[in-house]
């Protein structure tokens, strides 16, 4: 980053503007005072704030130096008696003028280099949130890699043995191989899905187009559209009783249930039941998703969001990583302002996440 930069001939000329209509704007309204009333004791104070102004508005020190002295030629040769006159020869004036322009030199420089802290943290932010995009686009490719790379290579597997033996396998493994291959194929389906919902995201710079939705009607969907793919699965669910409207887009919501749920399912290790709870508490709709399973391992807790497991899955089912599906669910929660955290109970994990209500919603 350069500390010094050439300033270009728009940025000079908005400087020139800048500095001109401001001291102009001073000279009326000093002009008014002397007219209207003959009070010039505020003058200086009028011109003061003219240089505040330019350094505020214009880049670099040396607008507001050149008004310092602009105003004190001013304020000296045209509102001080003997008008359009020089005299720093009478009694207080050379003092009075020079603490002016000290006061305005100073504000001046003070004003500038305030500015310039403030672009420069803004500069570094920017250069924060750069690389904290490039970290997570990283995290990503390495949980694509990971979580995609697996169910390929088991349908290539499966549809290999099924083409090969097909005329000595009995009816029963084919069944089998042709489920497996359906199961890595949804799967895979699951991913793109997920992927395209976190592009649209990332397209939009991070933001969402939020509608008031219902949250009975925003988690009825979800579940219909997780039992299309694992029918088998049983999940108890709780809403609040009165309608409660929440703003959000109800399809990048329902893919973080549903993400969460599937998690629950792979990764809990049992059959029991999931659930999933809705409930209204300080200015938020919280959700939160509960398996009764082995839990989570704490070294995991940490990172679990992150988007890339390096340790394998302690279910066995390699090819249904964690890693991608927790990180979009992450970016999806963070672009609607909420949360989304994990935690282990004595029976089984918990996922919550939670969004913000809108302003003309209560509990």
């Amino acid at each position: 980053m350069e500390k010094h930069r050439k300033m270009s001939k728009k940025e000079l000329l908005r400087n020139i503007i800048i500095t001109l209509t401001c001291l102009l704007l001073a000279t009326i309204g000093s002009y008014m005072m002397l007219f209207l009333g003959g009070y010039t004791n505020n003058v200086g104070i009028v011109y003061m704030m003219a240089v505040v102004l330019i350094s505020r508005y214009s880049n670099g020190y040396v607008p507001g130096v050149i008004a310092s002295f602009i105003s004190v030629i001013c304020v000296n040769f045209v509102f001080t008696y003997p008008y359009m006159a020089f005299n720093f020869t009478m009694e207080g004036y050379p003092i009075t003028f020079i603490a002016l322009l000290i006061i305005s030199s100073i504000t001046s420089a003070t004003t500038t280099h305030l500015k310039e802290q403030s672009r420069i943290l803004n500069e570094r932010e920017k250069l924060l949130m750069e690389a904290e995009k490039e970290t997570m686009r990283a995290n990503l490719l390495r949980a694509i890699s990971h979580d995609l790379r697996t169910p390929l290579t088991g349908i290539i597997g499966a549809s290999s043995a099924y083409l090969e033996n097909s005329g000595c396998m009995p009816d029963t493994e084919k069944t089998n191989l042709v489920s497996n291959i359906r199961e890595d194929a949804n799967w895979l389906l699951n991913m793109v899905e997920n992927l395209l919902s976190v592009t649209r995201i990332r397209d939009t710079g991070a933001q969402v187009t939020k509608q008031l939705e219902p949250l009975e009607e925003v988690a009825s969907e979800a579940i219909d559209r997780f039992h299309k793919r694992l029918p088998q699965s049983i999940v108890h669910v709780t809403v609040p009783d009165e309608l409660v409207m929440v703003p959000m887009d109800a399809t990048l919501i329902e893919q973080v249930i549903i993400n969460l749920l599937e998690n629950a399912v792979y990764h809990s290790n049992s059959t029991e039941p999931i659930s999933l709870s809705i409930y209204v508490r300080g200015g938020y709709a919280w959700f939160e998703v509960r398996d009764q399973g082995v839990g989570i391992s704490p070294e995991r807790l940490v990172t679990l969001f992150d988007g890339y497991t390096s340790s394998p899955n302690s279910s066995g089912d390699s090819h249904k990583g964690m890693g991608i599906g927790l990180s979009i669910c992450k970016t999806i929660v963070a672009a609607h302002d909420g949360s989304i955290t994990a935690a282990n109970e004595e029976h089984g994990a918990v996922f919550t996440f939670t969004l913000p209500l809108g302003e003309d919603t209560y509990e």
